[in-house]
């Protein structure tokens, strides 16, 4: 019976030559103090991954407040400089508690800079529109993300938790591509198997990066019934209902990036299980109807 296997080796982010894991690790829950942070990323790297994902809005709803997981991120890097270059750093912008949303190119600028300077870096991998807003044309998003490519602040362009039409949009007036979509899925949040967001990326060769992959944890632990399938289909090949559901999401052929959110260097290490997982058709499609809580036509 053929099977769908994974593959650990480093691929292009969409359409830029920057190489990066088919695992990232997401840093929306990362606060407290420096030395838990150095010890979660060697957890990332030793687990073969390199591709750093956080955002200035991270930290807002603890003490530290808004950047507060960007500074931390930062210290980290300042204490140990080797680590940037095994790196490729994310971040986004775009949501401000109380606005909610403003990607005028005032306030990108402003935003950019803040984070770079948070991070501690000249310039950073790539750059994500965190959610569209509206009362800024796509054509002033563009123009100011391109400003920020030429002037060396940012290597690639990419979006979060954009329709596929928001993202032909902002394409429109750019003129390179964007190399990276960010939208909400797991087997529980399956809207971008139907609504062409996977669909796009795959026509376009964009890179496809998962948020809340477990489902805001309901998979890695719970009743549901596509938890445990996935937790019996993990048992086979030695590793939790957690891991399996990252093999599970990497199994799609747009050969999405799920972001692992944990800030616990031993569940970081174990993602790297996942390429350990492989799935028939039968045993993947059960997952998802079993997600979905229905079955497929």
């Amino acid at each position: 019976m053929t099977t769908i296997r994974l593959s650990n080796d480093l691929r292009p982010l969409g359409k830029s030559e920057i190489l990066v894991s088919p695992i990232a690790w997401g840093m929306w829950r990362l606060a407290g103090e420096i030395a838990p942070v150095h010890a979660m990323i060697e957890a990332a790297l030793a687990a073969g991954i390199n591709f750093f994902d956080t955002a200035d809005i991270y930290g807002c709803d603890v003490p530290a407040g808004f950047g507060s997981a960007e500074e931390l991120f930062g210290r980290a890097l300042a204490e140990d400089r080797s680590l940037r270059a095994k790196m490729v750093i994310a971040t986004k912008a775009g949501i401000r508690p109380g606005i909610p949303y403003n990607s005028s190119a005032t306030y990108l600028a402003e935003a950019l800079d803040a984070s770079l300077t948070r991070i501690g870096v000249e310039q950073v991998d790539l750059y994500q529109i965190h959610r569209r807003d509206f009362l800024t044309h796509p054509q002033e998003v563009g123009e100011t993300l391109t400003r920020m490519v030429e002037a060396g602040k940012i290597r690639s362009i990419g979006v979060s938790n954009y329709s596929v039409d928001e993202f032909d949009a902002l394409q429109a007036f750019l003129s390179q591509p964007i190399v990276s979509t960010q939208p909400e899925f797991s087997p529980l949040q399956t809207a971008p198997l139907f609504d062409g967001t996977l669909d796009q990326a795959m026509r376009l060769d964009v890179a496809v990066m998962a948020w809340s992959p477990l489902g805001g944890g309901r998979l890695a632990q719970g009743d549901h019934p596509a938890a445990k399938l996935l937790a019996e289909h993990g048992a086979r090949y030695g590793v939790d209902a957690a891991t399996a559901t990252l093999a599970w999401i990497m199994a799609h052929p747009a050969r999405i990036i799920p972001i692992v959110g944990s800030q616990t260097p031993a569940r970081i290490a174990s993602s790297a299980d996942a390429y350990k997982v492989e799935w028939t058709r039968a045993e993947w499609y059960a997952v998802l109807q079993a997600g979905m809580g229905e079955n497929l036509p």
